[in-house]
C-alpha cells in the first residue's frame, strides 16, 4: 500500500495540537505502518516591535494540516484504521474532500516543502510593500526620515527608498525591516 498526501480540516488555531496529538499516539495506538509524516507548513516572517527586529513563524495555510499516510488499499478501498484514528483526533473537522477525499498532488507538496525551505534562508517581511508607497523609517543613519518606495527586491529583502535630504531627493536602499508604512 502506498501513502499519500492528504489534507486535513482543523479548528482554527489548533493546527500544531492536532499535529502533536496525531505524532504522540502513533506509537501508541500502532499507526507506524499507516501514518509516515504530519506537517504544518510554516514560514518565517520579520516585523520590527519597539525598534527591534524579531523574527516569528506564521502558516502558510491556516487551519489545515497535510498528513502522509496510506488511506486507500491497492484495491483503492479506504482502510478504516487510519481514517477513524484522523477522524477522532481532537481538533480535526475533518478531511477536505468529505467522505472521499483526494491526495494532493507530489507536485504540490514539492511547492509547499520549496516554501518552507525558501523562508528558512531569508526572511520574509510581515508587511508587503508596493512600489509609490511612503514609508517612514525606523532604523539607521535616516530614522525618522520619510521617503517613497522606487524599487523593492523580494530576493534580498530590500527596498530602494527616495528620501528628501536638504531639499534634494537622495535613492537610499533599506532592508524590509528598516521602515513601516507611513
Amino acid at each position: 500500500m502506498r501513502s499519500q498526501w492528504f489534507v486535513i480540516h482543523t479548528l482554527a488555531g489548533q493546527e500544531l495540537k492536532v499535529r502533536d496529538s496525531i505524532e504522540k499516539r502513533i506509537k501508541s495506538e500502532e499507526m507506524g505502518d499507516y501514518i509516515r509524516e504530519v506537517l504544518v507548513p510554516m514560514e518565517k516572517v520579520v516585523e520590527v516591535r519597539s525598534g527591534k527586529k524579531t523574527v516569528t513563524t506564521r502558516k502558510l495555510y491556516p487551519g489545515y494540516v497535510f498528513v502522509d499516510m496510506v488511506l486507500f488499499d491497492d484495491g483503492n478501498r479506504l482502510v478504516e484504521k487510519p481514517w477513524y484514528f484522523i477522524r477522532d483526533t481532537q481538533g480535526i473537522i475533518g478531511f477536505v474532500g468529505g467522505e472521499r477525499p483526494s491526495p494532493t498532488s507530489d507536485d504540490e507538496m514539492a511547492h509547499i516543502k520549496a516554501q518552507m525551505s525558501d523562508s528558512e534562508d531569508r526572511e520574509k517581511p510581515k508587511v508587503s510593500f508596493e512600489v509609490g508607497e511612503t514609508v517612514k523609517i525606523n532604523d539607521g543613519p535616516f530614522l525618522n526620515f520619510s521617503g517613497i518606495i522606487e524599487e523593492i527586491d523580494p530576493d534580498r529583502g530590500k527596498l530602494k527608498v527616495t528620501v528628501n535630504i536638504f531639499g534634494r531627493n537622495t535613492p537610499v536602499e533599506l532592508e524590509y525591516w528598516q521602515v513601516e508604512k507611513g
